[in-house]
């Protein structure tokens, strides 16, 4: 009898080791777990409780939570100050801890969800983990304890905005995106311009633009769009709040044709209007005033602790002018409490021009241009950011459409600073690492929807390397197979992503719809993204608004009887694409079919493909190189559903069985 009651108490200790909850599937992935018995089931409608030591630091970020869980969850939660009751999430600071640092947090999961963290920031990344949970796990979270911490302390995403503008709703949903996966960092390459090849070699007709408002220039701010500066204050300080550093870029002096457009006279005659004359007190009169503007003052523009001036790709003759300038200019930033950032060019324009090194954040982009060993024993501080591995190009056909995800996951590192060099593991001065999209070829149609549908996935797979290093225990497929299941984060879906291979009927089959011209139907979906088909039957009437808008959304339009030839169309980021081989035929139906993928968009009419656009390609010759180049212009569509009709100036005609299918991308 007592060895039974022995073999039992074995047996029941043994279900216990083998019920413990195995690690949560997040993104990126937990540093430490130790799985409980069993799951918390939290209900839709709940408490989140901060210590109330602690309100005056937590309060914001239990507020987030709440609207976060609210978005993607559709639950309702109360913030509440006092101690944590069953069934509870709460929140708490805990004293220093080395292994934890500045943003790691322990999870605790049992009879409520508890975080504590040294710091707000910690909590936070610990609300993203716990968002990511109740999303996969259905609201019924593993119970056990997570410490999780980061690799690298600098994570981050790089965008040009000054050859492609993107709206400030955009940067805003990009801060919240990358807080999800808890990137830290988001720099905002403010200025920068074409190439003059696809502008007829003429500097004057080049693009180029600077997208902040500037009061001291009247004039110098892009026309095409462009943010105030009470709107990049509020950037930053929402970044504030999600745990992410927006870093402004003004890049000189090189790339600064927008400032030469504005005064000719600061541009150089000899190396290129891009190029800022570096032996004029007029230059630096004016660089000196620019950057003033928005770093001077009681209330400066910017106001976080990094501030990039660029200087990079400056002409080589010029090395110890250049230097003079990018010492001076880091010196500058210094000047005003901020941290200075620049792109690395030392090894390219090398000289006897001392240049400061303490205290600065250098992006390693090139071989060529940065040597990090010189570097990093120089006392400059490196952040990965190598072309070869890093850098999206949208469309241009040299660097990257895509990073490659599963090298990245599988075998890259911090320590692999360029294609030639790889670093020891552990090397003091590497912060991190940050990828970047380069919008190079300006007018050539891309998106913002087209941008993040590249930079999405390098997010995902750039925060598992740099959060929590490498992690054999889940292979790429597996991982893979995670990252498309995962949301873009609470309330956000710019990739238009909907349940793959399901058809989705956005009308009553069979009913018909009559538009006046002055009235829309609403949808049960904002807008499907790649690839995807949308299919429609349509009767235009007779006499019918020219340009009449079928279907809207937030980011596009698409429209009937375009300029009043019967053809479709479509807009979005200023550009508007038509499908000039078929119009419309008046008074009787046809059935439409749009396919769109990320490279192209095609129009089938009665089940026959009428038009494919895709692959228009501008050449044109280069001098400097003496070769052709090319520009491949992007004709895509992310299908807008919001709306079928506007009360201004709709379609006009009837309209039936309309219904949307998404594949998998």
């Amino acid at each position: 009898m007592k060895n039974f009651f022995i073999l039992c108490c074995l047996w029941i200790a043994c279900c216990a080791i083998s019920a413990q909850e195995p690690c949560p599937q997040v993104i990126p992935a937990l540093q430490q777990w130790k799985g409980g018995s069993g799951k918390l089931a939290l209900p839709a409608e709940g408490n989140i409780v901060v210590n109330p030591a602690d309100e005056a630091v937590l309060l914001s970020t239990a507020e987030i939570l709440a609207d976060d869980l609210s978005m993607m969850m559709g639950w309702n939660y109360s913030v509440k100050i006092g101690k944590p009751g069953k069934n509870d999430i709460y929140m708490a600071l805990m004293k220093p801890d080395k292994e934890l640092g500045d943003e790691g947090y322990k999870l605790s999961v049992n009879r409520y969800a508890g975080i504590e963290a040294p710091t707000r920031k910690g909590v936070f990344w610990g609300t993203r983990t716990l968002l990511q949970m109740l999303y996969k796990q259905q609201g019924k979270i593993s119970k056990g304890t997570a410490r999780d911490f980061p690799l690298f302390p600098n994570r981050g995403f790089m965008i040009d905005a000054g050859r492609k503008f993107f709206t400030l709703d955009y940067l805003k949903q990009y801060v919240k995106i990358l807080s999800f996966y808890k990137m830290n960092e988001f720099q905002i390459h403010l200025n920068d311009n074409g190439f003059p090849q696809f502008f007829d070699n003429d500097w004057n007709k080049t693009y180029a633009a600077f997208r902040l408002e500037s009061e001291r220039f009247p004039g110098l701010t892009a026309k095409d769009g462009s943010y105030t500066k009470k709107e990049f204050t509020d950037l930053q300080r929402l970044g504030m709040e999600y745990g992410v550093n927006v870093i402004p870029e003004i890049d000189i002096p090189a790339h600064s044709l927008a400032f030469t457009h504005y005064n000719p006279e600061i541009g150089s005659k000899e190396y290129g209007m891009d190029h800022l004359d570096l032996y004029k007190e007029e230059t630096y009169h004016f660089v000196d005033s620019l950057l003033d503007e928005y770093i001077g003052g009681e209330n400066p523009v910017f106001i976080g602790p990094d501030v990039h001036i660029g200087t990079d790709e400056y002409n080589k003759k010029e090395a110890e002018q250049y230097r003079y300038f990018t010492d001076r200019y880091l010196k500058y930033i210094e000047k005003y409490g901020k941290t200075p950032r620049m792109w690395g060019g030392l090894k390219w324009l090398p000289g006897k021009t001392p240049v400061k090194a303490e205290g600065v954040t250098v992006n390693a982009w090139s071989y060529d241009w940065v040597d990090p060993e010189v570097s990093l024993k120089d006392g400059y501080k490196l952040i990965n950011t190598c072309d070869t591995y890093l850098y999206i190009v949208p469309g241009a056909g040299y660097y990257r459409e895509f990073l490659d995800h599963q090298w990245l996951y599988e075998t890259w590192t911090p320590w692999m600073i360029n294609r030639k060099q790889t670093l020891p593991e552990g090397t003091p001065g590497v912060l991190g690492g940050m990828f970047a999209v380069w919008n190079d070829q300006c007018g050539n149609g891309i998106s913002q929807q087209d941008v993040h549908i590249r930079a999405f996935p390098a997010v995902q797979v750039l925060t598992e390397r740099l959060w929590k290093g490498d992690n054999k225990q889940v292979p790429y497929k597996a991982f893979e197979a995670l990252c498309k299941e995962m949301p873009e984060a609470p309330g956000i879906n710019l990739s238009g992503k909907i349940s793959p291979n399901k058809d989705v009927a956005l009308t009553v089959p069979g009913k018909e719809l009559l538009f006046t011209g002055k009235d829309t139907v609403q949808t049960a979906l904002q807008e499907v993204g790649y690839p995807y088909t949308v299919e429609f039957k349509i009767c235009p009437d007779e006499k019918t608004n020219i340009s009449g808008v079928l279907f809207k959304g937030a980011h596009a339009t698409v429209y009937t009887n375009w300029e009043n030839t019967g053809r479709i169309a479509f807009s979005r980021d200023g550009y508007t694409f038509v499908f000039n081989s078929y119009r419309l035929p008046a008074g009787r139906w046809s059935s439409i079919r749009i396919e769109g993928d990320y490279k192209g968009t095609s129009l089938y009419v009665d089940g026959k493909l009428q038009e494919r656009l895709e692959g228009r390609t501008m050449r044109v010759y280069n001098p400097k190189y003496k070769s052709m180049d090319k520009m491949r212009y992007q004709e895509t569509l992310v299908f807008p559903l919001q709306q079928i009709g506007d009360t201004l100036n709709g379609f006009q005609g009837k309209l039936k069985d309309v219904s949307c299918r998404q594949g998998e991308m």
